[in-house]
């Protein structure tokens, strides 16, 4: 247990490689909130996967992420001593945000690792020194652009494809792909966007043997997730639905999904995504990692969450050149084997270049303990 002498806030923006369109709305640049977390004994750095501009894929969003950080959850932090056994309680007295909450936790387990000269993986309890990657590929202009694109990303070495669909922009488009590529793991992720109205859809889908289609209903439901998995033989995963342990519990005994894709930056952080990983693998269903364009920061926080023994399936743990020119820290290279080292530093492993994380800044504040 140590003493926090300082909590560093910095929001960050990075400009993506290309434009990444879901069905509910398009980014072209990465903006999130850092947290960089100052013990007696080390310093640890977490990342908020919060969207910018408005909240558009969960509640949270950068202005508010940053009022609560910086007005309440990090103040709660300074005036006494925290460990990774005490820093989800200290953080409790405010209900939800678990974005939020997961930038301080990640960042005091840092810190604490850091200083132990442990890696995030080894606490974890991780049993890979490598993880299999897949690719997510956003809504394209066209069917040849994304050809093209999945192409590209095969060449690359990517071991499984996702296509993010939409209503009237699904059927054809899986078509053609698994047309041209009968063999790949391939999978679809409409982020809600449908209903049980569109049951027609997802018996289409069933007949291009899809690894699973990822939340294909409303980003809070159970109940009509199980009854869609009931009609057809395809895997549903469950994301957005999943936001705890405890909602784990819940989908697996309804039977709303036979998948769990597992972000920890939404779930409130490593420790509830560990606790989301042992629920699923009691229950024997498979887990994954996914992403939230993370820079550096966040994906090497994934790595080391994406060797535990349950996730058995590709993640989204792409190479940052998928997502950034230059990210924040040293580059993530995608394998020939489509495989991606996890780090095996102290921590997350990692830490932000200085001069590309001060040219990135574009708000920067400190809170220190109460005196």
């Amino acid at each position: 247990m140590s003493r926090i002498r300082e909590i560093e806030l910095r929001l960050i923006e990075l400009p993506l490689a290309r434009p990444f369109r879901v069905s509910f709305g398009t980014s072209t640049g990465k903006q999130c909130v850092l947290a960089r977390v100052v013990t007696d004994d080390a310093e640890g750095w977490g990342e908020c996967v919060a969207d910018d501009g408005y909240p558009g894929f969960s509640g949270e969003w950068n202005e508010g992420v940053w009022t609560l950080l910086h007005e309440v959850l990090a103040p709660s932090l300074s005036d006494g001593d925290v460990s990774i056994d005490t820093v989800e309680d200290r953080l409790r007295f405010v209900r939800g945000n678990p974005m939020a909450k997961a930038t301080l936790i990640d960042a005091v387990i840092d810190a604490e690792l850091r200083a132990t000269e442990r890696s995030l993986a080894s606490f974890l309890g991780a049993d890979k020194q490598a993880v299999v990657c897949g690719v997510s590929i956003g809504i394209a202009d066209s069917v040849d652009e994304l050809r093209a694109q999945v192409d590209a990303h095969l060449e690359q070495g990517y071991r499984r494809i996702k296509l993010k669909i939409m209503p009237s922009i699904d059927v054809e488009r899986v078509a053609a792909i698994r047309s041209d590529h009968p063999d790949i793991l391939l999978s679809v992720d409409a982020n809600a966007a449908y209903s049980l109205d569109d049951l027609e859809v997802f018996r289409q889908l069933d007949a291009f043997d899809l690894l699973m289609i990822e939340q294909p209903l409303h980003h809070e439901d159970l109940v009509q997730h199980a009854a869609l998995q009931a009609e057809i033989r395809t895997p549903i995963c469950l994301d957005e639905s999943i936001r705890s342990a405890a909602d784990a519990a819940a989908a697996i005994q309804l039977g709303s999904c036979r998948i769990v894709n597992i972000k920890q930056g939404r779930v409130g952080g490593v420790l509830e995504a560990r606790r989301i990983h042992d629920v699923a693998a009691a229950a024997d269903i498979p887990v994954w990692c996914g992403g939230m364009l993370e820079t550096g920061i966040g994906r090497a926080t994934n790595l080391a969450l994406a060797a535990m023994p349950n996730f058995t399936l590709p993640g989204d743990t792409s190479a940052s050149a998928r997502y950034f020119a230059e990210d924040l820290t040293e580059p993530f290279v995608l394998q020939p084997d489509g495989t991606m080292g996890v780090p095996t530093g102290p921590g997350i492993g990692v830490v932000p270049l200085p001069k590309r994380l001060d040219a990135c800044t574009i708000r920067r504040a400190t809170i220190s303990p109460v005196s």
